[in-house]
C-alpha cells in the first residue's frame, strides 16, 4: 500500500475512533436525568446513591462472592464504576472511610468529577473521632456513624459515643447522620431528641446477634447474616414516621432480592414507595456480569414515571 494512502487509512481511523469517543461521550451526557431530592433542604442529590462494599469486595454474601469482587475491582475499575455511575446520571456516592476509598474519591475528581459525597465512619475514623475536622475539608455532605458500631453501642447501652460522633461532625461544620440496620435505633435518638441531620437505614436488620435471631425464629438461626422478608417493613415504618431524611439502603438484601429483572423492580418499587418522598436509596453495584448500572438507573426512572 503506498505510504500516502498508509497516512490516509490512518487519519481515517484515527478520526473514526475519535469520533466514537465523541459520541459515546455525548451519550453519556445525554443520560436521562434521575429523580432528584434537596436532601436536608441543602443539597440536591440524586434519589438513588451508588454504594461502595462492591467496589472494595464487601459482598454480604459469602467469601467466594467477596474475592470475585476484590478480583474484579482493581484501582483502575473502582474509578471507573463510580465515574459510569456519575455518567448514568448519579450524582452522588456514599463510601466509607477507608485510604482506598479516599484514593477512589481522589482518583474521580482528578477526572473531573462533580460527584457529592457522603461518609461513613470505618476503620481508622471509627478509632479516632479526632480526624473529623480534616476529613470535613474533603467536602462530603455529610459524615455518618458506622451502621455495625452503632448498633453494638446500642446493645451495650454505650451510645453517648454515637452522640461524641455527632456533635463532633456538627462543629465541623458538615450535617451528621447515624447508620444503623435497627429500626429501635432510630426510634431510641429521636425520643432522644439528639441533633443528628439524618440517618442511614438498612432494610434489612443483619447485625442481629445469634441469640436475637434465635429468639425470634423460634430457637434456631440462620447461616450467616440475618436477612428476614418483613424487615423492610419494620425499617420503613419507622422512617416514614420521622421528618428527618433517611438514606435506605440494601434494598436489594445484598443481591438475595435480585434474582431476576422484575425482583429488583419490586425491591426498589418497594423502598421508593415506602420511604419519604424526600428520601434516597444507596446502592451497591457490581458491573462484572451484566451492566448494573444502566439497569438500576432505568428502573428508578421507571418507577418515578409510572
Amino acid at each position: 500500500m503506498p505510504e500516502n494512502a498508509k497516512d490516509t487509512r490512518r487519519g481515517f481511523l484515527q478520526a473514526a475512533a475519535a469520533g466514537t469517543v465523541a459520541v459515546n461521550m455525548a451519550n453519556a451526557a445525554a443520560a436521562p436525568a434521575l429523580p432528584k431530592v434537596m436532601f436536608g433542604g441543602k443539597h440536591e442529590i440524586s434519589r438513588l446513591i451508588i454504594g461502595t462494599n462492591p467496589l472494595m469486595g464487601y459482598s454480604h454474601f459469602n467469601g467466594v462472592l467477596d474475592q470475585c469482587m476484590r478480583e474484579f475491582m482493581t484501582p483502575e475499575q473502582r474509578i471507573k464504576t463510580v465515574l459510569d455511575a456519575e455518567k448514568a446520571g448519579i450524582t452522588t456516592w456514599q463510601l466509607h472511610y477507608h485510604k482506598d476509598t479516599i484514593a477512589i474519591l481522589e482518583g474521580i475528581r482528578a477526572r473531573g468529577s462533580k460527584l457529592k459525597v457522603f461518609l461513613l465512619s470505618d476503620f481508622e475514623l471509627q478509632k479516632d473521632f479526632t480526624m473529623i475536622p480534616a476529613l470535613a475539608k474533603l467536602g462530603f455532605l455529610g459524615m455518618a456513624h458506622h451502621g455495625n458500631r452503632t448498633d453494638e453501642a446500642f446493645r451495650q447501652g454505650k451510645m453517648d459515643t454515637v452522640l461524641d460522633f455527632v456533635k463532633r461532625v456538627k462543629d465541623a461544620g458538615v450535617m451528621a447522620g447515624v447508620s444503623t440496620h435497627n429500626p429501635e435505633v432510630v426510634e431510641w435518638i429521636e425520643g432522644k431528641g439528639w441533633p443528628t441531620d439524618y440517618y442511614m437505614t438498612c432494610l434489612y436488620r443483619v447485625s442481629r446477634t445469634p441469640e436475637e435471631a434465635r429468639a425470634l425464629l423460634g430457637g434456631e438461626r440462620p447461616l450467616g447474616e440475618t436477612f428476614l422478608e418483613k424487615d423492610p417493613l419494620r425499617m420503613t415504618n419507622v422512617i416514614k414516621k420521622i421528618s428527618k431524611p433517611c438514606l435506605a439502603f440494601k434494598l436489594l438484601g445484598a443481591g438475595r432480592a435480585g434474582a431476576s429483572r422484575d425482583n429488583i423492580e419490586a425491591a426498589f418499587r418497594f423502598a421508593y414507595q415506602n420511604i419519604k418522598p424526600g428520601d434516597a436509596a444507596i446502592v451497591g453495584m457490581f458491573p462484572k456480569f451484566k451492566d448494573e448500572i444502566t439497569e438500576n438507573c432505568s428502573i428508578v426512572r421507571q418507577i418515578h414515571s409510572s
